[in-house]
């Protein structure tokens, strides 16, 4: 299994509590000396049912000396590889690692998660997730001046760590201001040009860094969607945080941004909301529909997960249908060209990652 997600998310100290489940677990980390050396000398790991290698992908050619480990592995023996890059967008591309993994990706902490195990009101919950994000060292902090330093040791560890080595970049100055621009405009469409005449650098170079940091799991971002293609590709994303910390917008933005999280969070474990249902007529359960009720008035959206590329919301409407709960049958043909788009736009994006 590959683990990913943010840097801190908790992805080391997930492994580690899964070893107490086996009998002869071991743990590498590439940033360990020792470690280092017996990743680069050691082949196989038969008399360990458990082997957790962590940060491999800062090894060169990491891929294909994966691909040997996993081919050569006794039936017995469990992987577990985490990094907090996107590994299989990782600039060393090497060999292919097609069939031989589960990938799973961590979030932080969420409303919902936060409820069940504490049992705390839901909006306590997101008042608590507002004030301090959803890593976990900020998260379970005794005091509110632990998080802030917290806050800025992550930020400086983003730049000096993460940035220069996945990146080679060396323009980490702007780098810094790009992000803490971004912070600034979260819930706002994201113009690249308009950020780039303001800190005096292409909107090439900002396009080229807004990629890294969606790598590293700094920010993703949701792209609208357009009946016309050629518009849909024209039509400006805005840009969220994973790092609730990061937002620097009013109480507003910082919300949304959390909301994003979470729906993000949501959308890629498989699970649904209450009022979500499967949109009948497009081939399995990949479109969803959610339906809200306001003071007698309904109102829909409609998204699709059927493409591992991306989210694609596809329309929202009020129900005017006459005909009890049926959709309208100009607002299905809607969702049908709509989707034929998002099919087009995520082979796009996948072929962009080739």
């Amino acid at each position: 299994m590959i683990l990913t997600g943010p840097c801190q998310v908790g992805k080391t100290y997930m492994g580690r509590q899964l070893m107490s489940q086996f009998k002869t677990p071991l743990y590498l980390n590439w940033d360990i000396p020792e470690d280092r050396v017996r990743l680069q000398t050691q082949s196989r790991y038969d008399q360990n049912d458990l082997v957790i290698m962590d940060k491999i992908h800062k090894m060169t050619n990491w891929k294909q000396w994966l691909k040997g480990i996993t081919d050569a592995k006794s039936p017995g023996t469990a992987l577990l590889v985490t990094g907090s890059a996107r590994m299989d967008t990782f600039r060393q591309a090497g060999e292919s690692l097609a069939g031989r993994y589960y990938s799973y990706r961590m979030h932080p902490i969420s409303v919902k998660e936060l409820s069940i195990d504490t049992q705390i009101k839901p909006r306590e919950a997101l008042d608590h997730l507002l004030e301090r994000g959803g890593f976990p060292e900020p998260f379970l902090a005794d005091q509110l001046e632990l998080v802030l330093r917290w806050r800025t040791d992550y930020a400086k560890d983003i730049l000096r760590e993460d940035i220069l080595e996945f990146s080679r970049l060396q323009e980490l100055n702007t780098m810094k201001i790009f992000i803490e621009i971004l912070g600034e405009r979260v819930g706002s469409l994201l113009s690249l040009a308009s950020i780039a005449r303001d800190i005096g650098c292409s909107p090439i170079t900002l396009s080229r860094y807004l990629d890294i940091l969606q790598a590293l799991f700094v920010v993703f971002t949701i792209h609208p969607m357009h009946d016309n293609i050629a518009r849909s590709l024209l039509k400006t994303p805005k840009v969220y945080f994973y790092d609730q910390g990061l937002v620097r917008g009013n109480e507003g933005a910082k919300l949304e941004n959390a909301v994003a999280c979470m729906l993000l969070n949501l959308a890629q474990e498989g699970e649904r909301y209450d009022l979500v249902k499967v949109l009948k007529g497009y081939g399995g359960a990949g479109v969803l529909e959610v339906i809200a009720d306001n003071f007698g008035d309904t109102y829909r959206a409609v998204y699709t997960v059927k493409f591992s590329e991306a989210i694609f919301v596809l329309h929202c409407f009020q129900k005017k249908s006459k005909q009890g709960i049926a959709t309208p049958k100009e607002d299905l043909n809607i969702i049908l060209s709509r989707l034929k788009i998002a099919r087009l736009k995520a082979k796009e994006l996948s072929d962009e990652k080739k």
